[in-house]
């Protein structure tokens, strides 16, 4: 008896794995497609289990011969994200495609983003796989929840880059730029009044330096190997693709080394959590996490946090957040800013007369902030060409309209960000150039989203926009900035958009 017993369990867990894998690879995408169908909705015939995979692959081989060099193009979407600008032009703005088996309605239509930024229910919220296969990096942060979880973290942390509690961290954001600088001065100085930088591992370094002794307490020497590994676990994570169902669990080369990332990194940041709970310090954002994992579910009807969320993993994965976020984008927006305003001369130089007017001899503080209108169009056509986020991406949690479209529960809407901010229709003829006059007539508020849109647009970009005008004001009051010929062109994808060989200037003291 024991023994047909356990042959019957394996026989119905067999089944039961059947039946599930039937309906997560083919009932449940075919039921969203045939839905779409219905009103209208095309795109490309996926195949089984790899959906589109295979296809977006095989467009972007095509076209990797295309591949930006020394010649400074800003059209590099037709590189990474080819497949999107064929079906657009094939399909329409808004079509649908799949990646394994995560199901997308694309779309570019303007009418349609502004709906959904406009919605504001919990029944459009993040996409289920960002907590899964992005799930090392974000877990359930603020960037990968929804619903009330989502909300009660936004609670804890939106008020923390308020405006009037970015102002007070302007001081420390001067600080740590001054120290940056001066190492420059000293390298400047070695090599005979003009030295080659490249800046970019510079401004990752400055910008977590910042987040750090404005979020957390620390300085970055202290949360050093904690950047270092979560820019690895990005880059490694970044090479695998999503939507593959079980590809998280096979121990693949790239999946072991993810784990014990992951392990390294949640170790690291509960070493600090626990030297910060022990120590008597202000609230700072750390300290209002410590206690929101506390608080959470205080006012809910079961209490608690959710049953896949444990205090510690709160934590974790909210620090995590924040350090990626809070470093990473800003870092290399930048970088990129600095690039274009050493190609730009004209514009350097305008940005750097508008500095030093303003400023004259003193500390840029908020007010300051507040008049540099021209550095202010400078980083925001820097963030239309080059936006830190590939893509907006919602999944609707349930049946949900837009646009006269019924979308049905479980697809996942995306927004090719990129795409929309170089759209001829809306930015003009010169949508592919670096033109910072557009922003001073118009801001086509629809169709710009470098902080992403709606309810969920970024907590942090008021820390984000003044952290960027300190550096950048700064730099531009003592140095003059040129392109390197060791400069290569080259924007890749590593889950944010970054400038794959460096950015190599020249530099100079300015009188």
């Amino acid at each position: 008896m024991e023994g047909g017993g356990m042959v019957q369990m394996i026989v119905l867990l067999i089944v039961g794995l059947f039946v599930y894998m039937y309906g997560v690879l083919y009932a449940r995408p075919r039921r969203l497609k045939s839905m779409l169908e219905k009103q209208g909705i095309r795109g490309p015939s996926p195949s089984f289990l790899m959906g589109n995979i295979t296809q977006i692959k095989r467009i972007q081989l095509q076209t990797s011969s295309k591949k930006i060099d020394h010649f400074i193009s800003h059209d590099w979407p037709s590189t990474i994200t080819p497949h999107l600008q064929q079906w657009i032009h094939q399909y329409g703005p808004t079509f649908m495609y799949s990646t394994g088996n995560i199901q997308l309605l694309c779309t570019v239509d303007t009418d349609m983003v502004k709906e959904i930024s406009l919605y504001t229910s919990f029944n459009l919220g993040k996409p289920s796989y960002l907590a899964k296969d992005r799930g090392p990096l974000l877990g359930q942060s603020i960037m990968s929840s929804s619903g009330p979880l989502w909300a009660h973290q936004r609670k804890i942390i939106a008020p923390e880059f308020y405006i009037d509690r970015v102002k007070s961290m302007l001081g420390l954001m001067v600080d740590s730029t001054t120290s940056i600088l001066r190492s420059w001065e000293s390298r400047i100085e070695s090599d005979g009044g003009i030295a080659e930088i490249d800046v970019d591992p510079d401004m990752r370094k400055l910008s977590a330096d910042i987040i750090s002794r404005a979020c957390f307490g620390s300085n970055y020497a202290k949360g050093e190997e904690i950047f270092l590994n979560l820019r690895t676990l990005q880059n490694v994570m970044s090479k695998g693709s999503v939507g593959i169902p079980g590809s998280r669990y096979l121990p693949t080369k790239s999946n072991r080394d993810i784990w014990k990332l992951e392990k390294e990194i949640n170790s690291m940041i509960l070493r600090v959590v626990m030297e910060r709970a022990t120590a008597n310090h202000e609230k700072d954002l750390l300290q209002m996490i410590l206690e929101g994992a506390k608080s959470y579910g205080d006012h809910e009807p079961a209490g608690g946090l959710p049953p896949n969320v444990s205090v510690d993993k709160f934590i974790v994965d909210n620090c995590k957040a924040i350090y990626f976020a809070g470093h990473e984008t800003t870092a290399i927006t930048a970088s990129w800013t600095l690039m274009l305003l050493a190609a730009h001369p004209d514009w350097q130089a305008r940005a750097r007369a508008e500095v030093l007017e303003i400023c004259k001899d003193k500390i840029p503080d908020a007010q300051m902030l507040r008049s540099m209108k021209i550095l202010t169009m400078v980083i925001q056509e820097t963030l239309r060409l080059y936006p830190p986020s590939m893509f907006v991406i919602r999944e609707a949690l349930e049946d949900i309209k837009l646009k006269n479209i019924m979308v049905p529960k479980g697809m996942d809407i995306q927004i090719p960000v990129a795409i929309l901010h170089r759209n001829p229709d809306i930015w003009g003829p010169d949508a592919d150039q670096f033109n910072p006059e557009r922003f001073a007539t118009s801001k086509n508020a629809q169709a710009y989203m470098p902080f992403g849109i709606g309810a969920r647009t970024c907590a942090g970009q008021h820390f984000a926009k003044a952290e960027l005008k300190v550096i950048l004001s700064l730099i531009l009051s003592k140095f003059g900035l040129s392109l390197s010929p060791a400069y290569i062109h080259s924007p890749a994808f590593r889950l944010v958009v970054q400038p794959e060989n460096g950015v190599n200037l020249y530099v100079r003291r300015i009188s």
